[in-house]
């Protein structure tokens, strides 16, 4: 017989479904034994204080099963309504078609691209170790909670799985624990034609603790298997629990059917009367609330805590302070004039270098004051300059602030955004800026978490060179522009490369993308207001007393556009030169700021090693565009640039076109 427990989440999930037309029942059906064991033996939280940080954290990497979720979140006793139920999959609900973070409390991230939950997830454990290995103290062990995940077939035939589940192996992520839904079923219907490894032994691969066979509608199985990863702390744990899509239905039990439709009328009747649940719609007794609710123990577990911490600020005082900084993401005090104070310095030293070296120089003056700051790089350390003197690498014993991913592009971009998701860590990672399409699915979802994860680009445009053009991002650049509430940064000097970092660190409801260049970039003269205007995203950098065209540009092709402003006024040509690092930031501002950098009656012309399209809003119908709208070719970077037209000559020229 059925548990009534597990009974009660299958049932709000086929009427929840039911009733939208629309919806998953069979993984909540299929796992609500997983579920129930979970959340009323195991899962330390207060539904009453969803951000109660020692927390355990739950991630529904199969997303598409976010009935479960929310029945378990009703059923324990979060602010999540009967009502709210109801309105699954409705227009601005709490319960929308897959768990959204920000929208529900109780749901940590937002999944529905199958894998990149379970990456999200070693973000979380990997953000636990560190905050533990930083701030516990022998009995004082203020961070200590587990990341769990449910998973099925689809997550682990996704690429990033692999990504990420290897990483988590090697650093010894012993916190966090899977639940695989082994059911061998997906949307074309049993697996065995398109997924036959054998996971367990990829798993133990990847030096995971491995619990097979386990039945998934036992709980007593189940419990002693989470039991058992529990009690294992040197090594992640994925449990095996073979279970059957739709499992209690009265028909379609183990069919594909299940997955991405509600069950009907009838077989939703038929099913109510084979389980027992006499109950109609939506209706829970109240003995099963009383037996799910976890209120009480959530309000326990939370008191406790704060008693741990109240001994812990008493002995370690200064170590108290900074991490309730850390985990409510509060700035230093001195945060601001201390960001200043770089400014002034960098621009005293005037370095000709690449913004590739002066991100890497940015990253160690704002770590000096930023102890949360964690970096890590795709396997490209030496080339994306992502490290800095302080940089202590986190291993399988030890916990540190930087991160070898390896190559590991997509798995690097969803596990920073777990990270981040889990407060107290600042992380950022970096690759080639043309190996971002690898990781764009995680950058989007951050854009639309409305979070603040930091990823580093180098290497941005044909002067890359010799490597050619399968490593020459030329389409990249615009296309990131275009991802909504994302802050896409391509500096062009020193001062422009910290001002980006710092706008990026002080950012914390939307992603930043730092673009920077191999070679190096001349620093460039400003007074305090053209220094003040870069955060604005798009500012003057020269302006002449009476101009006749304007010249945008960005990154590397601001210096082109400064040369051929000289060049120019040796004819008594006056054009303004508008540096915009960031579009995206520009336009945020108001018209009176934009119209003053570009105003309606002079004519543009834009510089940028990149394609065209996304520059013609800003230039209206009496404007060129300098860019490139094929892709490059192998050759030093100075031959390409002469060959595809970025010269001074050509810019020169172009202006006199526009102006005549």
């Amino acid at each position: 017989m059925m548990s009534p427990l597990a009974n009660a989440i299958r049932f709000l999930s086929v009427d929840a479904v039911q009733k939208a037309n629309s919806g998953h029942p069979g993984a909540p059906m299929g796992m609500a034994e997983m579920a129930t064991v979970l959340w009323t033996k195991h899962f330390q939280h207060n539904p009453e204080n969803p951000n109660f940080i020692n927390r355990d954290r739950f991630i529904l990497s199969n997303g598409h099963a976010s009935m479960l979720l929310y029945s378990v979140l009703h059923l324990t006793g979060y602010d999540l309504s009967i009502e709210d139920l109801k309105q699954f999959r409705q227009y601005k609900s709490k319960t929308p078609g897959h768990p959204e973070y920000g929208y529900t409390d109780g749901v940590e991230t937002t999944t529905g691209p199958l894998g990149q939950g379970i990456a999200n997830a070693v973000g979380f454990a990997l953000a636990e170790k560190i905050l533990a290995y930083e701030f516990n103290r022998s009995d004082l062990n203020i961070v200590d909670h587990h990341t769990y995940v449910f998973l099925g077939d689809g997550c682990l035939m996704e690429g990033i799985s692999h990504e990420a589940c290897s990483l988590a192996g090697t650093l010894g992520l012993g916190k966090l624990i899977v639940l695989y839904d082994d059911n061998n079923i997906s949307i074309d219907g049993k697996v065995e034609g398109w997924f036959t490894e054998n996971i367990p032994m990829r798993f133990k691969s990847y030096n995971w603790q491995v619990i097979s066979n386990v039945d998934g509608h036992d709980m007593e199985a189940i419990d002693k298997a989470i039991r058992e990863a529990k009690s294992n702390t040197s090594q992640p744990t994925l449990i095996c629990s073979k279970t059957t899509i739709g499992k209690g239905a009265a028909s379609k039990e183990g069919s594909e059917k299940t997955h991405g439709s509600p069950l009907g009328d009838e077989e939703i009747e038929k099913t109510r009367k084979k389980l027992n649940w006499n109950y109609p719609p939506f209706e829970i007794p109240q003995e099963i609330y009383d037996a799910w609710d976890a209120k009480t123990k959530g309000k326990e577990l939370e008191h406790q805590w704060n008693e741990l911490f109240k001994n812990y600020s008493q002995q370690y005082p200064e170590l108290a302070q900074e991490f309730e900084r850390r985990i409510s993401r509060k700035l230093p005090e001195n945060y601001s004039s201390y960001v200043t104070q770089c400014i002034k310095d960098i621009c005293n030293k005037k370095e000709n270098i690449a913004s590739r070296k002066a991100s890497q120089e940015s990253i160690e003056l704002l770590a000096n004051i930023l102890p949360e700051l964690v970096g890590g790089s795709a396997d490209l350390t030496p080339s994306n300059l992502t490290n800095w003197p302080q940089s202590v690498s986190i291993t399988h014993e030890n916990g540190g602030n930087y991160i070898h991913y390896g190559v590991r592009e997509f798995a690097m971009a969803a596990i920073i955004n777990g990270m981040f998701l889990h407060s107290g860590v600042r992380p950022f990672g970096a690759t080639f800026l043309m190996f971002s399409e690898y990781a764009r699915n995680a950058l989007r979802m951050a854009a639309l978490m409305k979070i603040g994860s930091i990823f580093v680009f180098t290497h941005d445009s044909i002067g890359l060179g010799e490597d050619g053009p399968t490593h020459q991002p030329i389409e990249q650049i615009a296309s990131l522009r275009l991802i909504p509430n994302m802050r896409v940064w391509r500096p062009c000097d020193t001062v422009e490369s910290f001002v980006a970092w710092s706008s990026a660190i002080e950012t914390v409801d939307k992603p930043s993308i730092l673009i920077f260049s191999r070679q190096n970039l001349p620093y460039i003269e400003r007074n305090e207001e053209q220094i003040n205007n870069i955060s604005k995203g798009g500012y003057v950098i020269h302006q002449s007393n009476k101009p006749q065209a304007i010249i945008i540009a960005t990154g590397s092709e601001v210096e082109l556009a400064l040369k051929a402003q000289l060049e120019l006024a040796k004819q008594e040509i006056e054009v303004n030169v508008v540096s915009m690092p960031s579009t995206n930031l520009f336009d945020e501002q108001d018209n009176t700021y934009k119209l003053s950098v570009l105003p309606k009656n002079l004519p543009k012309i834009v510089v940028e090693a990149g394609v065209t399209d996304l520059w013609y809003k800003y230039i209206g119908n009496n404007g060129k565009i300098i860019g490139i709208n094929h892709f490059g070719e192998s050759a030093p970077a100075n031959v390409l640039f002469e060959k595809f037209n970025f010269t001074v000559s050509h810019v020169v020229n172009t202006v006199l076109e526009t102006i005549r």
